[in-house]
């Protein structure tokens, strides 16, 4: 079975994010990293070479696969600043509509710029999904 590529490790975070070329991006990922600390309890640690994560979750699949996972994290992306809701957005609709200017994937949130979403909706649709991931996966 294979190994997930990106993995966690001991890479600077605040190297990392003082590297982002795109000045609003790395001023708004300074930012986000704080949220997620300060909202998740949780330090940043880089996984792989362009993501940073919060906390971390274990998963088997029926299949027998398993790994482990950050529990939310973010990537300033060239086009966006990625969020990643690992809880996925189905059941926060309601708030989704408060949020402002986005767009998702399927556990991704992109915000061009932080001004662009109201960002007492974002800490709650992070908090929401970090205390869904706690509680789907038993984390202590």
């Amino acid at each position: 079975m294979a190994e997930l590529k990106t993995q966690e490790n001991d890479a600077s975070v605040d190297d990392f994010l003082a590297g982002v070329e795109h000045k609003k991006r790395r001023e708004d990922s300074f930012i986000v990293k704080e949220m997620l600390e300060r909202l998740t309890g949780e330090p940043a640690k880089m996984w792989g070479t362009s993501i940073v994560g919060f906390g971390v979750y274990e998963y088997k699949y029926p299949t027998g696969c398993s790994g482990r996972w950050m529990m939310g994290g973010f990537s300033p992306r060239k086009t966006a600043l990625t969020l990643y809701i690992m809880s996925g957005f189905s059941q926060y609709e309601g708030l989704l509509l408060k949020l402002g200017k986005y767009k998702t994937g399927k556990s991704c949130l992109y915000i061009n710029k932080l001004e662009d979403v109201d960002r007492d909706v974002l800490e709650q649709l992070i908090t929401l999904s970090f205390d869904h991931m706690k509680e789907k996966y038993s984390v202590s």
